[in-house]
């Protein structure tokens, strides 16, 4: 049995130019942007590495990234976890992947959180820890309509068939969820950062509270500078 018998799986990309938060950088430019992304998974290696309630792992893309050297360089010192490729034919095939391979690796309970949502706080995992206790599925709702976490006691097909990526995918799990029989617990709702409006969400969210990702507060008041 492994050590912690909860596995968190960040969902993250190889950070490369050009490649990451491409609507975002559409806006910021591909440079800042990837300073940005880069900034994200500092804040969530070191808020999560220390984490003794759940083993922490990363499911990565391209395949073929270093992404475990990646982690090293953004956090140095740092025992980010566990560092595994995504594998599938698209995303929901990816996500489905991921709980298949933690259950495999011996964890009863597995939390899957987006990269894209360097806010979310170790509360929000202890209380989706928690939740599997008496729920089958645990979802983290965005306001895009999307979810930033999704955690389960088994690898349950919530995925197969649902349009990830827009607008439709909480709604479409939950009836999912509903047809499987699967008793649901929500948490609080948070956005992604996708679009400037958001990144500057996030600036005002960070002012207020910079510890909550100091890297992340001082990439976006570096970027706002240059944008300026």
């Amino acid at each position: 049995m492994p050590e912690s018998d909860t596995a968190l799986v960040i969902v993250a990309r190889t950070p490369r130019l050009g490649e990451v938060k491409t609507r975002l950088a559409a806006r910021l430019g591909s440079a800042a942007t990837l300073q940005l992304y880069r900034a994200f998974l500092t804040d969530l290696a070191w808020r999560f590495a220390p984490a003794s309630d759940c083993a922490l792992h990363w499911a990565y893309t391209p395949a073929e990234g270093d992404f475990a050297g990646v982690l090293a360089q953004l956090a140095p010192g740092v025992n980010t976890g566990t560092c595994f490729p995504q594998s599938g034919l698209n995303f929901a095939d990816r996500l489905h992947q991921i709980f298949r391979e933690t259950t495999t690796r011996a964890f009863a309970r597995t939390i899957v959180i987006s990269s894209d949502s360097p806010q979310v706080s170790s509360a929000l995992i202890s209380q989706a820890r928690l939740a599997l206790d008496e729920y089958d599925v645990v979802l983290g709702p965005a306001e895009d309509g999307g979810y930033y976490l999704i955690a389960m006691r088994e690898p349950h097909d919530l995925f197969t068939g649902i349009p990830m990526s827009t607008d439709q995918v909480l709604r479409l799990t939950l009836t999912r969820a509903q047809e499987l029989s699967l008793s649901v617990h929500l948490l609080d709702t948070l956005f992604d950062i996708d679009e400037l409006p958001d990144l500057l969400r996030l600036a005002r969210l960070l002012q207020a509270d910079p510890g909550l990702a100091p890297a992340t507060a001082a990439c976006i008041l570096q970027a706002m500078k240059e944008l300026v």
